[in-house]
């Protein structure tokens, strides 16, 4: 687990994504964080995404990055909504696979 968690931090250098993951990684990064993107990341993400699929990628990113964001502001945790059901932020379910 723990290298499946340094490999994601350094995507860019790591053999485990394509570059097609890269390129979606990126942007995910750019929409987390708040960095500007340079001419050539964009030429990237046009060569691996349409502009809808481009659309659709930025908005579920952004979608469930604000949903984090928002839980955080909530003081929202794993398992602290409809605890023991399917439902909820992260259903045991899931938990229990982690």
């Amino acid at each position: 687990m723990e290298e499946d968690v340094k490999d994601l931090l350094n995507f860019e250098k790591s053999i485990r994504y394509d570059e097609r993951q890269k390129a979606a990684l990126t942007l995910a990064q750019a929409i987390t964080w708040g960095t500007a993107l340079n001419e050539g990341e964009w030429e990237t993400f046009y060569k691996h995404f349409n502009k809808e699929q481009l659309t659709e990628l930025g908005f579920f990113i952004g979608l469930t990055m604000g949903q984090q964001r928002f839980n955080r502001l909530l003081g929202l945790q794993h398992n602290s909504v409809l605890p023991g059901t399917t439902a909820g932020l992260a259903p045991n379910a899931v938990a229990d696979k982690r």
